[in-house]
């Protein structure tokens, strides 16, 4: 089989074919040989017992012949066809007859007289021995048995019969029929073959035609399911996953080039903006174009109010990419929201108040606590808060509420604002993505807000995520993990 792995220029398909004929021819050889043998040893046990049978006839009728004439050898007939029959006496005389188209060298071959010797002196021998029979040597069975009257040996008898035309057929026959069966099983395998490696390399070739189309960029190829639960069923499903798992990375890597070339985009774009501000107001003071002190501390500030967007949004940038990759500490500690909820919305009361704003603590004071970065979970709220206020009209109202679920608590702000459309919905929390087009990083924010939010909760192990409908204000919810608290046992 290893020969055949190794074949050049050979498909599966063939070397399928070529295993299962070497197999078949190998084991009707095998039969063959067997068989043959069998026959061969059966014809010669047969053979045998007719000489033996024979020997024991004649051995009685040259001894009855010798007792008939008191103890004297009478001249033996002549055997039948196609008889050997060779006899010595006790005083070494020999006479030995056979049909007339055997030749009569036979008489003085030396296996016939080591074979009356042998008997002669008490031992019965049997084996084969060359006969000559018109011209044609043939080997012939023969058997050597002592003569005994009155238990005392009085000489040799030796017989030697031709095997019979009919069994030496027989053997012809048996090896004719095997040969004529072993031809048909030979057919019957190559048919059966051909359709066993076409059932097997089918879906081995539509397992190569599939890997080839995905080499090429192709990552949607699947092949058909197989029935099966062998191990090429389940090789079909494994490359079916391994499709899809493919697929889904490639369009996970295609997002996020997207991503980063949007990023860079975005980046560049609100880069863009202060600094054309700023080199333009730069210009206007160095070339004295504005000439009033007024004008020209204002022209200051307003570069100085661009020094801080540009500086704002640095700070957003390298804080969301140290959540994102893990290195940003978190100083994890029991934390009570409703104090800090409490002490959040007294930083942001004042601005909403002013807007016609109402804003309210809904947490329950029996809240459990949670454990979390009260820094971070802070920023959070505010990011959140000011996220809401920008979307509410005056009058509006937000709220903070929680609520326990499972082994974490669910923090939600809630507005009566103007909704975010279903559309931009799943993207709010993407960096640089703003629901509102006719926003900018000059009327918004940096459109970082809610991108920190989720990579902040990200880090402790939340989720978050957003709710809402077109006029009928947003409900954005956050996770943060319980305080475990630690399993009491009585004494």
């Amino acid at each position: 089989m290893k020969a055949l792995a190794r074949l050049p220029g050979f498909n599966l398909r063939a070397k399928l074919i070529l295993s299962y004929l070497a197999v078949a021819l190998g084991a009707i050889l095998i039969l063959t040989m067997a068989i043959g043998i069998a026959a061969k040893n059966f014809i010669a046990v047969k053979q045998l017992t007719i000489l033996h049978q024979h020997a024991e006839f004649w051995a009685q009728h040259v001894v009855y012949n010798y007792q008939s004439s008191g103890g004297k050898w009478n001249a033996m007939p002549p055997p039948g066809d196609p008889v050997l029959l060779a006899i010595i006496d006790a005083s070494g005389h020999f006479s030995c007859t056979q049909p007339g188209y055997i030749s009569s060298q036979n008489c003085s071959s030396p296996e016939l007289k080591d074979a009356l010797n042998k008997a002669a002196g008490g031992k019965t021998t049997n084996g084969t021995m060359p006969v000559t029979i018109k011209n044609q040597t043939f080997s012939t069975a023969y058997i050597s048995t002592p003569l005994e009257w009155n238990d005392h040996i009085i000489g040799a008898l030796f017989l030697a019969e031709p095997q019979s035309g009919l069994d030496d057929l027989l053997v012809t026959q048996v090896n004719e029929a095997i040969l004529f069966t072993g031809l048909i099983v030979a057919i019957v395998v190559t048919a059966l073959s051909l359709l066993l490696a076409h059932h097997f390399t089918r879906p081995l070739k539509s397992l190569i035609e599939a890997t080839e189309q995905m080499k090429q960029g192709q990552y949607t190829q699947r092949v058909t399911p197989l029935r099966s639960q062998d191990e090429l069923g389940r090789l079909a499903l494994a490359f079916n996953e391994m499709a899809a798992t493919i697929e889904a990375d490639v369009e996970e890597l295609h997002r996020q080039e997207q991503q980063r070339r949007e990023l860079l985009a975005n980046i560049a774009h609100d880069l863009a903006t202060p600094l054309t501000a700023i080199q333009g107001f730069s210009e206007a003071l160095a070339d004295d174009i504005i000439t009033d002190p007024t004008a020209r501390l204002e022209t200051a500030q307003r570069i100085g109010r661009e020094v801080q967007r540009l500086r704002r949004l640095v700070a957003d940038l390298q804080q969301m990419t140290s959540f994102e990759s893990g290195r940003a500490p978190l100083d994890r500690a029991p934390l009570d929201m409703q104090s800090l909820v409490d002490e959040t919305l007294t930083v942001v009361e004042p601005e909403c108040a002013q807007m016609g704003i109402s804003v309210h603590n809904e947490i329950p004071a029996a809240t459990p606590a949670v454990l979390a970065d009260s820094d971070r979970i802070a920023q959070v709220l505010l990011n959140l808060l000011d996220n809401a206020r920008r979307h509410t009209p005056y009058g509006g109202r937000i709220s903070v509420g929680a609520r326990r679920e499972g082994d974490s608590l669910h923090i939600w702000v809630s507005d009566t604002g103007s909704g975010i459309p279903s559309a931009d919905l799943p993207h709010i929390f993407e960096r640089f993505y703003r629901a509102d087009r006719s926003r900018s990083g000059a009327t918004g924010g940096s459109g970082l807000g809610l991108s920190i939010v989720k990579a902040i909760i990200t880090a402790h192990g939340g989720k978050v995520w957003a709710e809402s409908q077109p006029g009928d204000g947003t409900y954005i919810t956050f996770t943060l993990p319980l305080v475990s608290v630690p399993t009491v046992t009585s004494q």
